[in-house]
């Protein structure tokens, strides 16, 4: 049995508020009843939540990895730059053409995001999320497909990109060159085991599949850490 992707987590200097502009912009509910966890829910139970933890490292470079927003209409696109830009966003500089009709934005944290343009072909069939967008091999894609169960609906020049069988959110990777990595990820995968599933199994099919344990090896707070084949770092609940 595979892992699901149970949410992806950023690491913010503020976490609740990182989690009041994500609410805002996205229009997701807070999570209740987690204790100290600070996460927000998709409205379709069968997509993942996202994770404000903790992280006070310091900024070293662009992401390796940003959501990708999608568009009904122009005024829809011009409606969710002015909610985010209203909750704390401001426009950011990443080189874009005048020509490109995506907005790119940051939240409070200085994560990156776009919001992209109605009429996109590639993301007709996702959710609001369109994409997750990272920065990746053709080699990374492949293991993610494997490792989550998610089939490859693209294949091309190097690039790749995933979806789940239910549909929603697309996972991308642009393919070489892949920028060297500088620190730890703000933006990371945490994984959860199907009820009944051996966490010693699972971590082992991981591994034969490309990934590595971290330097530490072990397991934190219920939490197995790991690696994919391009060095980023993700974690495997070892409870539910």
């Amino acid at each position: 049995m595979t892992s699901q992707l149970f949410a992806i987590c950023f690491n913010a200097t503020q976490p609740s508020d990182l989690a009041r502009f994500w609410s805002g912009v996205l229009g997701w509910e807070p999570a209740t009843g987690q204790g100290d966890d600070i996460a927000i829910l998709p409205p379709d139970t069968a997509g993942f939540r996202i994770r404000f933890l903790p992280g006070r490292e310091p900024r070293t470079g662009r992401n390796r990895a940003h959501f990708d927003l999608t568009s009904a209409s122009p005024d829809d696109q011009r409606r969710t730059v002015a909610r985010a830009l209203e909750l704390g966003g401001r426009h950011l500089d990443v080189g874009q053409l005048p020509e490109e009709e995506h907005v790119v934005l940051a939240d409070p944290d200085g994560n990156e995001f776009c919001v992209i343009e109605a009429g996109n072909k590639f993301l007709a069939d996702t959710g609001f999320i369109g994409a997750l967008a990272c920065d990746g091999t053709q080699e990374v894609g492949y293991f993610w497909s494997e490792a989550l169960g998610w089939p490859l609906v693209w294949d091309q020049d190097q690039e790749t990109a995933i979806q789940s069988p239910h549909g929603g959110t697309k996972i991308t990777w642009g393919g070489p060159p892949v920028a060297p990595k500088t620190g730890t990820n703000r933006l990371f995968f945490e994984l959860a085991l199907p009820a009944g599933a051996d966490p010693d199994a699972e971590v082992d099919r991981l591994v034969s599949l490309g990934a590595t344990r971290t330097s530490t090896g072990g397991n934190d707070g219920g939490h197995v850490l790991m690696l994919d084949p391009d060095g980023n770092e993700f974690s495997v609940r070892t409870h539910r």
